[in-house]
């Protein structure tokens, strides 16, 4: 076994599923709660197992538990629909006051 084959981290399968989209959600999930995932192919010959296939989300063994947590909120976290959405209409929304910085331009010495 060479150095850098030690060195690579034991990866887990922490997420499954059969929409490459699903798969790369979750991997920005991760990412953004600051675990490092890979999301791989579980495509299978379509020669031989037409619609076989799907990805899987994969991380440091070390993090696993952290990032099931992470997935599992995910999803339980409840769906906004179309009826919902409408209730709030843009224009109800208060925005708050920006206000442009001051600028002062400096008048440079003359020669």
């Amino acid at each position: 076994m060479s150095a850098e084959q030690e060195q690579q981290p034991e990866l887990v399968d922490v997420f499954d599923t059969q929409q490459e989209s699903e798969g790369q959600v979750v991997h920005g999930l991760l990412t953004s709660a600051g675990i490092e995932s890979v999301v791989a192919s579980l495509e299978a010959t379509q020669g031989v197992w037409p619609g076989v296939g799907g990805v899987v989300v994969r991380v440091n063994a070390e993090q696993a538990d952290e990032a099931r947590k992470i997935i599992e909120e995910y999803k339980n976290a409840p769906v906004l629909t179309d009826e919902q959405s409408d209730e709030v209409q843009p224009d109800e929304v208060e925005s708050p006051e920006v206000q442009s910085p001051e600028v002062k331009i400096k008048d440079e010495p003359a020669a």
